[in-house]
């Protein structure tokens, strides 16, 4: 099997060729992305060359993409490139974040179309769906209106809905994923829980947001690939799935564990403005998953202190890797905040 992977040197890519190169001895990825300043190699460096290529560009540029495509013939592509940060859609600018997600996204669904690809399943964020508030039973299902908040979202979800167009339309055999925030080795460190394990490792402050009661539902990584494997081998074409854990937490909970496991004071916590459009919680209902597919998470709610451990102990295991990436966190801290 030949599998086209887009945007696989970023975070949540590169675990998955790492997960799916393990899980299926016969798989070659070709690995496209367009290494912008998330996009690391070093992420892959164990990879085996023979299964694991890689190719250099952008999925809006269509020309490029084709000749990926007509080179390589895959079987079907798994889509994680995406401009990713929410605030950098609000303080930097939501045009290439429009480009890429909902663009992108396009040109993607268009040389599936054309090669007559198996398979597309394209990976998107529950951030599409909205805000709830923090004491609502509610949760999001794959039938909840899309209600984005934040440029980021708002382009997450006009590539979702390009997606839908495109199965109703032409019949393109794309399936959706809204998963919930993912943590684990790899993480770039503008998100919450590599940037507090940076912050703290060098005895910095850690900012939090308003008052860090903010909540978000945190699934591993590898439990995320493994969602993505099923839908890869039992997913149904035109179908959406949430994945989460039901492992919902505040910011401010997730920041003092941090700062626990690494011995450090929570007089390292600093209180900074909030930031616009920030939504209260986000809470995912994973039971279609479940019951249709049969994943199930291995780092559960209860075994999130685990996988925290683990995270944070990666971290201070490859302090090269860490290193390498303080100049890249210095050129983006002034968007973060």
């Amino acid at each position: 099997m030949k599998l086209l992977v887009c945007g696989g040197a970023g975070f949540i890519g590169s675990n998955f060729i790492r997960h799916i190169l393990a899980a299926w001895p016969d798989v070659t990825v070709v690995n496209y992305d367009k290494l912008t300043y998330a996009g690391n190699l070093d992420n892959l460096v164990d990879a085996p060359a023979d299964r694991h290529l890689f190719v250099q560009g952008d999925i809006c540029d269509a020309e490029v993409l084709d000749g990926v495509f007509a080179e390589h013939k895959p079987d079907a592509v798994v889509n994680f490139a995406a401009e990713t940060h929410v605030d950098r859609s609000i303080h930097v600018g939501s045009r290439e974040f429009v480009m890429t997600n909902v663009i992108g996204t396009q040109t993607i669904l268009d040389a599936v179309r054309r090669h007559k690809t198996e398979k597309f399943v394209n990976i998107s964020t529950d951030e599409v769906y909205g805000t709830l508030q923090l004491d609502e039973p509610r949760l999001f299902l794959e039938t909840t209106p899309f209600e984005p908040n934040v440029p980021y979202a708002a382009a997450k979800a006009g590539g979702d809905l390009m997606c839908r167009a495109y199965f109703k339309t032409f019949g393109v055999p794309v399936i959706v994923s809204h998963c919930s925030n993912n943590y684990g080795p790899y993480q770039f460190p503008e998100k919450l829980i590599p940037y507090a394990i940076f912050k703290a490792m060098a005895d910095e402050p850690v900012p939090i947001y308003g008052d860090g009661k903010y909540v978000r539902d945190w699934i591993h990584v590898n439990d995320h690939a493994r969602a993505i494997q099923l839908m890869l081998e039992k997913g149904v074409p035109g179908e959406v799935y949430n994945i989460g854990v039901d492992n919902e937490r505040h910011n401010i909970d997730i920041v003092k564990m941090i700062l626990a496991e690494l011995g450090k004071p929570e007089t390292l916590t600093v209180t900074v403005a909030d930031r616009p459009g920030h939504d209260r919680r986000y809470g995912i209902d994973a039971e279609k998953i479940k019951k249709e597919l049969g994943w199930q998470p291995v780092y559960t709610k209860e075994k999130f202190a685990d996988g925290l451990h683990e995270t944070i102990q990666w971290y201070r295991d490859n302090t090269a890797w860490v290193e390498k990436l303080r100049q890249r966190q210095a050129e983006i801290n002034a968007h973060i905040l």
